[in-house]
């Protein structure tokens, strides 16, 4: 293990964290607000960890896979762990669990909050609560990378590592000019929102923090309603749409910039994404069709709901905690699938949803003929035994903390939908519940140690496991690699 060089590189990504914290300092320095020389303190904290640790490269630079996924995971939690000191510092979060909870949904995109009135934050504070989803949801090393060179000839070991999905290709053969052509198309999607939410009536500051919410499918709202409180069917709409766009693979948008229509728009993960969307909207459609008297209502409600659960974002316009059990149902369902690979999204991602359906469909054509060939395919390729038999891992594994985590926050002796729902929400990084922790309620009243599970369990859906249980392998530790 070159634990040099592991220290090297979180040093040089704390230091990045330092110079981004200038960004909401000077937003507050715009708006007049006092919070400036806070965010100043942690910039500078953060600024003299690089200067000691992270200016000289060590000799060594060599680094493989399990110095990746190290990587990745310390540096997740000591983003969130330092990125949560402004929160407190500034008085906006006094608990520096709620400060830690609310920056580690930040920054994983999850969007649950234990705030009970974000409109009293300040404009500083609600701009880097919400720019902690921009910067989390295409990931923070990718973030780091585009900026400043990690490592050049293995960095790729540390896109793997974060890239959500069972595989991560490159799009150019570095590893840097990939983390750029991605945040390129990210920067371009995210303003193209900015300003379609503009002429809608929204003001720049407010267009531009949902926008970073969208996004990163996170769900932050500077607004205690979330977009319900703009109550227009146009901002519900646009918004709606790019869920749906930022849940797309990446490397779709990719083809479709070299002009490769026809291999994106064949993509069966794609098909099978749309088409989920589709079947939950009509399905909700016509289950909520009473409330809301018509369909255009009720399709305006459902596609919007739908789309934040699928994507992971979780803003809302209405309170699906209300709708009937079909509902709720179809949503949870979505909730766990969740978006593509290689998109912003959380859930265990459709091309997973897809080898697992297909892998089922495999081994019942075995039992039916013993003797024939049959192999799993995704958009015409032979998809490898490897692959396969990692996806059952992550299943079981997926599986095991869910158990584990619901054991631990039954402890609250909440309902079970409110104890099932809070879990499953923070592991696949969705943000709103059913029951207590529905989309207009909020995780405040769970204890401290319930509340850095659901930590655990945002982490862990995000960076999809494997680097967290490295990391408490006593073996990783012991062993002179």
């Amino acid at each position: 293990m070159n634990n040099k060089m592991i220290v090297y590189i979180i040093a040089k990504m704390l230091g990045v964290e330092g110079a981004v914290l200038l960004i909401p300092a000077f937003v507050a320095f715009l708006y007049g607000e006092s919070d400036v020389i806070q965010f100043l303190i942690v910039s500078a904290v953060l600024g003299a960890i690089f200067f000691i640790f992270g200016r000289k490269r060590p000799e060594n630079k060599v680094i493989y896979a399990k110095e990746g996924l190290v990587i990745v995971g310390l540096a997740w939690i000591l983003w969130s762990l330092f990125g949560a000191l402004p929160f407190v510092l500034t008085g906006s979060i006094p608990s520096y669990v709620d400060a830690f909870f609310e920056t580690v949904s930040g920054f994983t995109t999850t969007g649950s909050t234990i705030l009970t009135d974000i409109e009293a934050l300040p404009k500083g504070v609600a701009f880097w609560r919400s720019l902690t989803h921009w910067i989390g949801g295409m990931g923070v090393l990718v973030f780091v990378m585009m900026l400043t060179s990690l490592d050049d000839e293995h960095s790729m070991h540390l896109m793997r590592a974060e890239v959500p999905g069972p595989e991560a290709d490159k799009l150019v053969p570095k590893a840097r000019a990939t983390a750029r052509i991605l945040y390129l198309m990210y920067f371009v999607l995210t303003a193209a929102e900015v300003v379609f939410l503009m002429f809608g009536g929204m003001s720049f500051y407010d267009a531009l923090l949902h926008s970073f919410s969208t996004a990163g499918t996170g769900g932050f709202s500077n607004r205690n309603a979330s977009v319900a409180y703009y109550d227009s069917a146009y901002i519900d709409g646009v918004i709606t749409v790019f869920m749906i766009l930022f849940g797309v693979n990446f490397n779709l948008y990719f083809l479709i910039r070299l002009k490769n229509w026809k291999d994106a728009l064949k993509n069966e993960e794609l098909h099978a994404y749309l088409g989920i969307i589709a079947g939950a909207v009509a399905i909700v459609t016509v289950n909520i069709l009473g409330i809301y008297g018509n369909i255009v209502h009720a399709f305006r409600y459902a596609s919007f709901q739908v789309a934040s659960v699928i994507t992971t974002t979780g803003f809302c316009t209405a309170d699906f905690n209300l709708w009937p059990e079909l509902s709720k149902v179809v949503l949870l369902g979505i909730m766990v699938i969740g978006a593509c690979a290689g998109s912003t999204g959380g859930g265990i991602k459709v091309s997973r949803f897809l080898i697992l359906v297909k892998s089922i469909k495999q081994e019942v054509r075995r039992m039916l003929h013993p003797k024939a060939v049959t192999i799993v395919k995704i958009n015409g390729k032979r998809v490898g035994n490897d692959t396969i038999r990692s996806v059952y891992i992550y299943f079981i594994s997926y599986i095991l903390v869910m158990m584990v985590s619901i054991l631990l926050v039954s402890i609250n002796n909440f309902d079970f939908a409110t104890t099932f729902s809070s879990v499953l929400t923070t592991l696949n990084n969705v943000g709103p519940g059913i029951s207590m922790v529905g989309p207009v309620e909020n995780f405040h009243m769970f204890s401290p140690l319930s509340k850095l599970v659901f930590c655990m369990d945002m982490l862990l859906g995000r960076l999809e496991i494997f680097p967290y249980l490295l990391l408490m392998s006593p073996e990783l530790w012991r062993r002179r690699f």
